[in-house]
């Protein structure tokens, strides 16, 4: 059969799909309190006992939007650590990639150190042992976008913290 007999395929009206969008929204940010309208910070994990290296101080967490309110499979979360406050040191299955929009901080990042100042990016690998520290004297903050749907931190094992706990670099965060 050559292609000057063929009738076209039939083609079906695509049907309409009744998807719920929610509806548009901004929240207005207050650059004095350094907040978003309506958000309030909670706490920023609950402690792990006395799990080593796991115990942290002076973080606030701010949610800025889940699935619970945007059709997405992510969190946007802006952090906030107060002067002489730092984060668990952890490692997990899921990246980090923050932005920073307040103060100065530090992370630890396995063996090494970065200084973070605003609008500075930093990536951290998956199961790459880190911590989020301020040793300035105005509140240190960044945004962190993550998996919706998460594996939940983990405390380095034995090598990992030795190899932090040994290096003169990194030993001083290793608490």
């Amino acid at each position: 059969m050559d292609g000057a007999n063929r009738k076209p395929p039939q083609q079906t009206p695509a049907q309409p799909r009744s998807v719920a969008i929610p509806a548009a929204y901004r929240r207005s940010f207050d650059p004095e309190r350094f907040r978003w309208e309506g958000i309030e910070p909670t706490v920023y994990k609950f402690r792990a006992g006395e799990v080593r290296g796991m115990g942290w101080r002076g973080v606030q967490r701010l949610t800025l939007t889940s699935p619970r309110e945007v059709p997405a499979a992510f969190e946007l979360r802006y952090f906030e650590i107060e002067p002489g406050g730092y984060s668990s040191f952890e490692k997990h299955r899921h990246v980090h990639f923050i932005l920073v929009l307040r103060g100065r901080g530090r992370a630890v990042v396995g063996t090494r150190i970065f200084d973070l100042a605003p609008y500075d990016l930093l990536y951290v690998p998956p199961l790459v042992p880190h911590r989020w520290v301020n040793e300035g004297e105005e509140p240190f903050g960044f945004l962190c976008p993550v998996d919706a749907e998460r594996d939940p931190p983990q405390p380095l094992d034995d090598a990992e913290w030795e190899a932090i706990a040994t290096d003169p670099l990194t030993a001083p965060y290793a608490f």
